[in-house]
């Protein structure tokens, strides 16, 4: 079959692929109230146990990058699942905090090379304005993998399991490995792996360089310091959001519900408001998003179920555009463009994985020191409004003209 019809049957694969990463990156969250008695672990533990992940993502994505260019996207995506198909089913057979603790991590290692390998792959096979559509149906991926997770996982999955988390984990890891499998045999098309070697005679430019360059622009670095932030909105509320909710009066089926509505909002608007986002429109754009977070997790504090749906309803239009129109903004900065994307994006998700992890984490602490999550939420909101002012700066030093 031509590429030109194959690649969307690629692009499945990769999405595929994308939806298991949304799905075990979740899986833990709507099994916390399970999980913490089974172990004997806090809030405080688990909530290190969630963001253990984005520590190991930290310090693996530039080396799990090299390691995408050398295998090539077909058997470099095949390990990637693979090994976050063994961290989730290591987590099934975790005894204590520390078993836990490592098959958590082992996400970590596998994760990066999903998330470097997705957009590689659709890169090279999709241009134009098909290029756009087709970054965003990948992107719904994780989305619709973390509905499964938190809509499935109390209301079908464990009655049918017996109640046992641990059978829920199998699961998870059984279905991996199977979308794994089939990713390796989309990817065999000659055509398609024609696609994947059009780079191997690119010139080399050195990295130092290109990092020196980097850490020297002012807009550049406040584009870290904001992919901290989202991200430590976005990790955190999703982690802790069911037990949020439950916390707050809900049953853990209904809480599961609730939870995947931001996640459901996520998926239109991934597919709408990065496409709106054309230069001219970005920075307002991206303040709103900002804006909308802060205004969110203030609306999380009340039980009200109208004013508790717009809170959702806004998490999800937050979170589904947030990190997208950031890496548009730093890959379009005058002193980046097409030829530093690569790097500028692998320091991007580095930096911002430090709020993937802190997140979780900081949102576990407060509980177990106050008790509730009116803390954490406060936390969040005054993140949206830094991430506000954060996006006004942005655009003043965006708009500078280049020395």
């Amino acid at each position: 079959m031509p590429l030109q019809r194959y690649r969307w049957i690629a692009l499945v694969g990769v999405w595929m692929l994308y939806s298991a990463f949304g799905l075990i990156a979740t899986s833990l969250a709507p099994l916390t109230s399970l999980i913490e008695p089974d172990l004997d672990i806090s809030h405080t533990a688990m909530g290190s146990i969630m963001g253990t992940w984005q520590l190991v993502y930290i310090f693996s994505a530039i080396p799990c990058g090299m390691l995408l260019d050398k295998l090539g996207a077909r058997w470099a995506l095949f390990l990637g699942g693979l090994l976050i198909s063994a961290s989730v089913l290591l987590r099934g057979i975790a005894d204590d905090y520390w078993t836990l603790l490592l098959a958590v991590g082992l996400f970590g290692l596998g994760g990066p090379v999903i998330s470097a390998g997705a957009p590689k792959v659709v890169t090279s096979i999709f241009t134009g304005s098909t290029r756009g559509l087709a970054m965003g149906i990948y992107a719904t991926g994780p989305a619709i993998g973390g509905v499964v997770s938190l809509t499935l996982t109390h209301s079908v999955l464990l009655p049918a399991l017996e109640g046992s988390w641990r059978s829920v984990m199998y699961l998870w890891g059984g279905l991996t490995i199977l979308i794994s499998f089939s990713w390796v045999l989309i990817a065999s098309n000659p055509g398609f792996l024609q696609s994947q070697r059009s780079d191997d005679n690119a010139e080399a430019v050195p990295q130092m360089q290109i990092l020196t360059r980097l850490i020297h622009d002012p807009a550049v670095i406040l584009l870290l310091l904001m992919s901290v932030g989202v991200f430590l909105f976005n990790h955190g509320l999703n982690n802790w959001l069911p037990e949020l909710l439950r916390n707050n009066g809900m049953t853990v089926i209904n809480a599961g519900f609730w939870a995947a509505i931001p996640t459901m909002v996520g998926i239109i608007g991934s597919l709408t408001i990065p496409r709106l986002a054309t230069p001219g429109r970005r920075f307002p754009i991206l303040i709103t998003l900002c804006l909308c977070s802060a205004a969110a997790s203030i609306l999380l504090h009340f039980q009200y179920e109208p004013v508790l749906f717009t809170g959702l309803f806004l998490q999800g239009i937050a979170r589904s555009a947030l990190m997208t129109v950031l890496i548009l903004t730093l890959v379009e900065l005058p002193s980046i463009g097409d030829k530093y994307a690569g790097m500028a994006s692998g320091l991007f998700f580095s930096a911002a994985e430090v709020g993937g992890m802190l997140g979780p984490l900081t949102l576990g602490v407060l509980y177990d020191m106050t008790h509730d999550f009116d803390a954490g939420l406060h936390l969040l909101t005054t993140t949206g409004l830094l991430l506000a002012i954060g996006a006004v700066t942005l655009r003043k030093l965006a708009q500078q003209p280049q020395r």
